[in-house]
Parts: structure tokens; C-alpha cells; sequence
């Protein structure tokens, strides 16, 4: 599902109204018997503010980026806490994974540490087992993580059966160097410099938390 645009008309606005202006110069221009001088003052001064104005509509349509187009996630809402775990690191990551599910693009959520499944939240695929693949296999090597803007663009997106099928954006943020937190979002392109920054504090918090294991 595409998602609108509110700044659309805003934006087109200026190539609208200047592109009208010129139009009207141009009829008042032919119906005009005899030009004057004050008159044509008038229309250099009008063409000057109509071309001023279509540049400016072109320029917004290419400095405002349009917001990226999102999609409703295939799979079934769920919420999934692995039963062995102690009850101060159930509460941290049901607290974590919540505030990534409501205050980021974040949809389908999965902590993956020391080889088990602790958490799998938000939209989720039928498949549950995650096997991890070069990318996953690169992030707990490197210590650094992975943001795949478009998922579908990616041939390793194949390692991430476990997510929605039409999952557009993934990161891969280390937790410590033995567990990864997997966010999957439902637009390309739209996890910001500062959700990243978030995202890490909020992952070295949860290694922290999991020294208890």
C-alpha cells in the first residue's frame, strides 16, 4: 500500500502558479493593440517572476525527497519470548522491542543470541528458524552493522526467510559479539542517521541485560 504524499501539492505549487503567470503574459501580450512602455516594464517584470517561480518547483521536486512508498507486511501479528529466560531480561526485551515497534518504521522484529531465538515480535513469517547467513554471519565477525536499504535489491535477502516476505528494509545491529537484533521495516530507505544511533545504545543496553545468561 502506497503511502500519500502530504507535501505533493506544496511542492508543485510554484511550477503551477509560475507556469500560469506566463500563460497570462503571453494572451495579455497578443490581445494587446499597442504596447506601452510601462507595459512592457510590466511583462519583463512578470517573466522574471514567472521563471523565478517554475525553478523554484523544480528545485523542490528535486531537494524534497517524497516520503518512501510503504507496504502492509504479509504475515500475522505475534509475540514470541523464549520461556527459559529470566524474568529481568524478559522485561528488557519486551520494553525494547516495544519502543522500536512504535517509534520507528520497525514492523517485524527478531533478537537472535548464542544460536536461539529469544525474541520474535510484530509482523511475522510463517517460518520462525533463523539460520544464519553470510550477512548475519559478517555482522557478529566485524562487530559492525548492516543496513540493507532495499531488502528486494539484495540477493542475500534471501537469508532472511524468517521476515515478511515483502519486507523492505533490514538492519543487523550486533549484540555484543554474540547476538544480533534484526529489525525489519516496511519502506525502503527509511531508518534515519538518528534511528540508527538509537537502535545501537538500545542493543548495547540489551547486552548488558544478557550478561545474565
Amino acid at each position: 500500500m502506497t503511502k500519500p504524499d502530504p507535501n505533493r501539492v506544496l511542492r508543485r505549487l510554484p511550477l503551477v502558479v509560475g507556469g500560469l503567470g506566463a500563460v497570462l503574459l503571453l494572451i495579455n501580450r497578443l490581445l494587446t493593440p499597442e504596447l506601452t512602455e510601462s507595459q512592457s516594464r510590466g511583462d519583463v517584470l512578470g517573466v522574471i517572476l514567472s521563471a523565478v517561480l517554475i525553478l523554484t518547483g523544480l528545485i523542490w521536486q528535486q531537494v524534497q525527497p517524497q516520503s518512501p512508498d510503504s507496504v502492509e507486511l504479509i504475515g500475522e501479528e505475534g509475540f514470541f519470548l523464549a520461556p527459559d529466560l529470566p524474568e529481568a531480561v524478559k522485561t528488557e526485551l519486551a520494553w525494547a522491542s516495544h519502543l522500536l515497534l512504535t517509534n520507528t518504521v520497525t514492523r517485524s522484529l527478531v533478537v537472535f543470541y548464542q544460536g536461539k531465538i529469544l525474541l520474535r515480535r510484530g509482523i511475522l513469517a510463517p517460518k520462525s528458524e533463523v539460520v544464519p547467513g553470510p550477512i548475519l554471519k559478517r555482522v557478529l565477525e566485524k562487530q559492525q552493522p548492516v543496513y540493507l536499504v532495499a531488502l528486494n535489491v539484495y540477493p542475500g535477502r534471501v537469508e532472511f526467510d524468517y521476515l515478511p516476505e515483502n519486507t523492505q528494509g533490514v538492519i543487523c545491529q550486533p549484540i555484543a559479539d554474540r547476538g544480533i537484533l534484526i529489525l525489519g521495516a516496511n519502506a525502503p530507505r527509511s531508518y534515519t542517521k538518528q534511528d540508527e544511533n538509537w537502535i545501537a545504545g538500545i542493543a548495547d543496553k540489551l547486552a548488558v541485560t544478557m550478561q545474565q545468561l
